[in-house]
């Protein structure tokens, strides 16, 4: 199995407090996250690092530009005291037929719906991905995106990179997991433990692991 999932898009780091985390990355890694975008509406913002390739490391929490949303704040941000790695998402060639064929397997990723933001240099990205209730609650079954004809996120110029090394997972019974994975065909590291998800990077400091 390799130490990185084939069509990994991005991995989801969430925190209660945005900008300690940033520095906590800066300080860890010697690697500045620059501004990605807010998502307007939902009360979140992020800061971004490449992994290496088309893949990249969302470091997601409140925005205090924004005022309060009408709902809960994407990824649990609400319910976080600390910052964690709360999810990952893959991008597959095609994301409808890749919806259709999980849920075949008995797995289903949620509904398709579509979203946006406005990088810094005014560019509009706009993506569609999997969301809902049905999606596995632990956050180690990844979600589905497609960003269509936008630019993918690491095309953003000035963008830092610390090439990922490995993903991992752990969960109270993996065997509950690994057909979900399957369904939407990819492959993780998974050993028993509490419900986590750990990535390690490359860094001018050495390896780094965030949990």
């Amino acid at each position: 199995m390799n130490a990185v999932p084939a069509r990994l898009d991005h991995l989801v780091l969430a925190t209660p407090e945005l900008a300690a985390t940033v520095a906590d990355f800066t300080r860890r890694t010697g690697i500045a996250p620059v501004a990605g975008g807010a998502h307007v509406g939902l009360g979140t913002r992020n800061y971004l690092v490449s992994l290496g390739g088309s893949r990249y490391l969302e470091i997601l929490g409140p925005d205090p530009e924004q005022d309060e949303p009408s709902g809960p704040r994407p990824f649990g941000v609400d319910g976080l005291s600390v910052a964690r790695t709360v999810t990952w998402a893959i991008s597959p060639p095609d994301l409808d037929a890749a919806v259709a064929a999980a849920r075949a397997r008995g797995y289903d990723p949620g509904p398709v719906r579509a979203m946006s933001r406005r990088r810094p240099d005014g560019t509009l990205l706009e993506w569609r991905l999997t969301d809902g209730s049905t999606a596995h609650p632990s956050g180690l079954v990844p979600f589905l995106i497609d960003w269509g004809s936008s630019p993918h996120p690491t095309t953003a110029s000035g963008l830092p990179v610390a090439p990922l090394l490995e993903l991992t997972a752990t969960a109270p019974a993996p065997e509950e997991i690994r057909p979900l994975l399957s369904a939407v065909g990819v492959e993780l590291a998974l050993a028993e433990g509490p419900v986590g998800l750990s990535f390690t990077v490359d860094t001018p400091r050495g390896a780094v692991t965030f949990g």
